[in-house]
């Protein structure tokens, strides 16, 4: 029988997990381009090596800086925060909805009581000008 293969309890030493990318935080982009700015040449060496960091991702995070200040320092990944008013307002449009419903409903069972109402005041003032159908 051959070698059998490495199943899911046994992963492969020589092939690395995959990381997920890394995300850095406004304060923190601010606080490590001051400190790469005010060293010499060995010192932001020794920075890069202590954060793990390329100096391809400090020109990128000093012309964000540059152009955007702290703004393109803090732009959020992903689609912005719902706003909470949204909410509100939907909520606010579904009872609109729903009381319009309401509403109508209301209105039909008024005329249907309007109808009856004349319905039964004609069986009334007919009755009262025929004497003699129930008096016998």
């Amino acid at each position: 029988m051959g070698a059998s293969k490495p199943g899911p309890e046994f992963p492969d030493p020589q092939v690395r997990d995959r990381g997920r990318p890394r995300s850095y935080s406004a304060a923190y982009k601010a606080r490590i381009l001051e400190e790469y700015d005010r060293l010499d040449k060995a010192g932001k060496g020794a920075l890069l090596r202590r954060e793990g960091l390329y100096s391809s991702l400090i020109s990128s995070w000093r012309t964000a800086r540059d152009h955007g200040a702290e703004q393109a320092l803090a732009r959020p990944a992903g689609r912005p925060k719902a706003d909470p008013r949204d909410k509100r307002i939907e909520a606010l449009q579904a009872e609109v909805e729903r009381l319009r419903a309401e509403l109508g409903q209301t209105r039909q069972v008024i005329e249907v009581q309007g109808k009856l109402f004349a319905l039964l005041d004609q069986l009334a003032t007919s009755s009262e000008t025929q004497p003699g159908r129930g008096e016998q």
